[in-house]
């Protein structure tokens, strides 16, 4: 199969039932964070602001569902019913998606990232006064 361009690309590339779950969860994703890019990042579908937020990929018997390590920690206890890893849940094809846990998932991470590119930016301001400093 060649690399999917966009997530247009990608969703065809699959059976009509997977697309459905494919594009619903698009969907869920794109109306949690509105601001969000939609890029392929490893051949798989996501979405970011300042770094990549979450991942998504559909297989024969799942959706696989990447929201970073944090956002698999934070909301462990939720994924109970599902196969998961430190990095990535899986849902079955013959189950419906578990949508508001994904929208939670899809906010925390976006209010991780935002705060993380707020310290980000913080610290290289103070390096920059810090230098300018040194320099007088």
């Amino acid at each position: 199969m060649q690399k999917a361009e966009n997530i247009d690309e990608y969703i065809a590339s699959f059976p009509e039932e997977t697309q459905k779950l494919l594009s619903q969860m698009r969907t869920v994703i794109s109306k949690a964070v509105p601001k969000a890019q939609e890029v392929i990042s490893y051949g798989m579908p996501a979405f970011k602001l300042h770094t990549v937020l979450v991942y998504f990929a559909g297989y024969k018997n799942h959706i696989g569902f990447y929201p970073t390590s944090s956002g698999i920690r934070v909301f462990k206890e939720q994924f109970t019913e599902y196969k998961s890893s430190k990095g990535a849940v899986q849902f079955p094809l013959d189950k419906p998606l578990p949508v508001k846990l994904i929208k939670e998932i899809t906010i925390f991470r976006a209010k991780e990232d935002i705060a993380n590119a707020e310290i980000k930016a913080a610290k290289k301001a103070a390096v920059k006064k810090a230098k300018a400093v040194i320099k007088k």
